[in-house]
């Protein structure tokens, strides 16, 4: 069964200079999910108490670091657009950017993101490549907390590169200031842009049997009450 329109094209408006306060009500961004749809995902995500902290997250693969997801952007994993050779992050820029300038088959070398988070365009060229980085929508360290722990080392090599579900490109600021956060602590600074990422959020967890937290399903009953 394909993916909703909304999960395969990123459809944002970009922001113009109104400010807009944090009680006013805002119009979702053209193309996003509706509230029929967010319910439904929400009637089936998974609900727990609190986030678990079990320990034992090592994201890096240097000697001594366990390395519980995998190297960063492997193309050996069974995740959309593994094993073509190509790295997952440069998939995922061909993917999600316009205008995209290759280098040889796989390498991104320039493009223009229009930044799912903030609804801003960010030019991307390889040699500031810095500027646009991968956000796990549900993020790695959360997903390890939730869950991914009891996982296959397979399956946890696939959530970390499952481009069709779990990754968008987006400006480094805006990956830093969300880190390992869940909705209840971090949302996208562009407020149009809340159903759309509610529903991707709550996609990744209903598609990986991972839970949300009370406080994360208050949060996204919230959004999914303002969406079309």
């Amino acid at each position: 069964m394909g993916k909703p329109a909304w999960l395969l094209v990123i459809v944002l408006t970009v922001a113009g200079c109104t400010v807009i306060g944090p009680d006013e009500p805002v119009t979702p961004a053209p193309g996003s999910p509706t509230r029929a749809q967010l319910t439904a995902l929400l009637d089936t995500v998974r609900v727990i108490a609190a986030r678990p902290r079990p320990g034992g997250y090592e994201r890096g693969c240097k000697a001594g670091r366990a390395c519980v997801f995998g190297p960063a952007w492997t193309d050996d994993s069974d995740a959309p657009g593994g094993h073509d050779g190509c790295d997952t992050r440069n998939n995922v820029l061909a993917t999600q950017l316009r205008e995209v300038v290759h280098r040889g088959r796989c390498v991104v070398v320039e493009g223009i993101l229009t930044d799912p988070y903030t609804a801003t365009d960010i030019r991307f060229t390889k040699s500031d490549a810095g500027r646009i980085q991968i956000d796990h929508v549900y993020p790695l360290a959360a997903a390890w907390d939730m869950g991914a722990a009891t996982w296959t080392p397979d399956k946890r090599r696939r959530f970390a590169n499952d481009l069709a579900v779990n990754l968008l490109a987006t400006g480094a600021a805006a990956n830093q200031s969300k880190g390992d956060d869940t909705p209840a602590d971090w949302l996208p600074p562009a407020r149009p842009n809340h159903c759309f990422y509610a529903a991707k959020y709550l996609t990744v967890a209903v598609d990986y049997d991972l839970p949300v937290t009370a406080a994360d399903n208050a949060t996204l009953h919230d959004i999914a009450r303002r969406c079309p």
